[in-house]
């Protein structure tokens, strides 16, 4: 085989699905942002729920004069890594404030939270250690174990009894196995049973590592995440997350009461060899975590968008993730069902993300809408509005379901 032929055959998929206003899933091209919840694709003006953007931070006044400022007074980059010339204030103090959130020893920020992962992960293990992964883990997660060299083990998804049971099969007494779990899961929406995980994770003596990328923000008295909403947040030894969701900026960070977590700074690859993270973002992220650590009703907007919208896509008749995250899996069936389901929505101006398989099984694709603090009423009622003409002009509701 020609190294290029699966390349290839991507391209050839990519045109069969056909091209619809916003091109084919996963290269839709933004042209323009009026806002927090309303772009412009193809030159129409577009509600978005298909971003990350949870709290609708991304334009708060305090986060842009943040991020302006700090343009100004440091320049567009740091044009270095962390260990040669790209450590700023900005970055040690934002660590500082990571760790005090969380009431832990220690903070690290990364580039981006798909390389908080890869270097906390590589950087913790290696060829004689085991990392066990929930089966349905980001791919950044994967991405760290097998860059680890570490055996890799993963067990069924929110199952504390199979991690208990591929535990029990490993070397007793021995501390060298780190269980990763995440606090939400991005593609059902779904949250982890964390209190159980942590049982298991003792009883084992097995160290936890606990991904919050989608649930820091949402859930928790202070809007620290699941392990905080679960009451484990003491028990959990690494907590990793990210600033491109609720924090509206570009990076991750990982916190822990282990000393050893500066060690990473050596051993992190990921971390060691790559450009540090932009002074603006810094300082936008810095903005906006001391905005949601004081002020709750960010959240308490997201939760009253997220029961309206859900509520809404339930009466309309489609069958909709359980649970209760802001996340909103649409199930649909067929790839070819799920692609021209999410071409309509956007010839009547509403963007949402497809997922197809590998991220789901085959005839068991997604439509997935993400909510905002940012979405008014109106918003939600306009996008159900679309949902309900475009579900019965492609079959999936019945007439009579309005």
């Amino acid at each position: 085989m020609d190294l290029l032929d699966k390349i290839r055959v991507l391209a050839v998929r990519a045109m069969q699905l056909g091209v619809g206003p916003g091109g084919y899933p996963g290269d839709t091209v933004i042209d323009e942002v009026l806002g927090a919840s309303h772009v412009v694709i193809g030159g129409k003006r577009t509600l978005m729920f298909g971003s990350n953007n949870y709290l609708g931070l991304t334009f708060h006044p305090e986060v842009i004069a943040a991020a302006q400022a700090a343009i100004s007074r440091y320049g567009t980059a740091t044009t270095g890594s962390r260990i040669a010339n790209g450590t700023f204030r900005l970055h040690r103090d934002l660590e500082l404030e990571f760790a005090r959130l969380f009431e832990k020893r220690r903070g690290m920020i990364f580039t981006t939270g798909h390389q908080a992962n890869l270097s906390v992960i590589a950087g913790l293990c290696g060829p004689d250690d085991v990392v066990l992964i929930d089966a349905e883990s980001h791919a950044s997660v994967y991405d760290g174990a097998r860059l680890s060299g570490a055996q890799l083990l993963w067990f069924r998804h929110n199952s504390p009894e199979n991690l208990d049971q591929k535990l029990s099969r490993l070397p007793k007494g021995e501390r060298n196995r780190l269980v990763v779990v995440e606090g939400l899961y991005s593609i059902h929406g779904d949250v982890s049973p964390l209190a159980e995980i942590v049982d298991v994770c003792q009883r084992h003596r097995a160290y936890l590592l606990v991904d919050e990328a989608h649930s820091f923000g949402l859930y928790g008295e202070r809007g620290r995440g699941w392990a905080e909403a679960q009451g484990v947040l003491p028990q959990v030894d690494f907590l990793v997350g990210t600033f491109s969701k609720a924090l509206a900026g570009i990076g991750g960070f990982c916190v822990s009461d282990h000393p050893e977590l500066q060690g990473l700074h050596f051993t992190a690859r990921a971390y060691l060899f790559t450009a540090s993270g932009p002074p603006a973002s810094l300082a936008g992220v810095q903005a906006a975590l001391r905005l949601i650590s004081h002020d709750s009703s960010f959240r308490e907007r997201l939760w009253a968008n997220t029961r309206r919208f859900r509520a809404g896509l339930t009466r309309l008749g489609y069958t909709i993730g359980a649970g209760d995250s802001p996340l909103v899996p649409v199930h649909m069936g067929t790839e070819r069902a799920t692609i021209g389901f999410w071409q309509s929505l956007m010839e009547q101006g509403v963007y949402v993300n497809v997922v197809l398989p590998p991220a789901t099984r085959k005839d068991e694709c997604l439509l997935r809408a993400s909510c905002s603090a940012v979405h008014t009423d109106a918003d939600i009622d306009e996008a159900l509005e679309v949902f309900a003409a475009v579900g019965e002009k492609t079959g999936m509701l019945a007439a009579t379901s309005r």
